[in-house]
């Protein structure tokens, strides 16, 4: 397992990667609309999946999974929204689309899962 890279790895590097692909955006009104909102998005999926670990009850863990899916959910909306607006080269986003649609496919299991767990109690 050592080469399995950790969730909280994995969002943090997303993140970061959110935030170079910002400072590429065109410093245009619709730039900046989206950047802010890409920039909120995009980073606070690793901040609420770190919250959702350190949560007290199962209830907790699954409402801040919940939200880590929500944000991870529109982080794609606007990357998505970036490449149909040509704000940014499609192929320069491919990587970091995948990757965000990774993100909310893992957290759909884990939701999953933990309901399902919840259910069984």
């Amino acid at each position: 397992m050592a080469d399995k890279i950790d969730l909280r790895d994995r969002t943090r590097d997303f993140a970061l990667r959110i935030m170079r692909l910002c400072k590429a955006l065109p410093k245009t009104a619709e730039g900046g609309v989206i950047k802010r909102q890409l920039l909120r998005s995009g980073t606070s999926i690793g901040a609420n999946y770190s919250a959702a670990r350190r949560g007290r009850s199962h209830a907790g863990f699954v409402a801040k999974m919940g939200i880590a899916l929500e944000e991870a959910d529109e982080t794609v909306c606007w990357l998505e929204l970036i490449v149909h607006a040509q704000l940014l080269p499609a192929k320069q986003l491919e990587l970091l689309l995948d990757e965000a649609n990774q993100v909310v496919a893992i957290l759909v299991a884990s939701l999953r899962t933990a309901r399902s767990a919840t259910s069984a109690i």
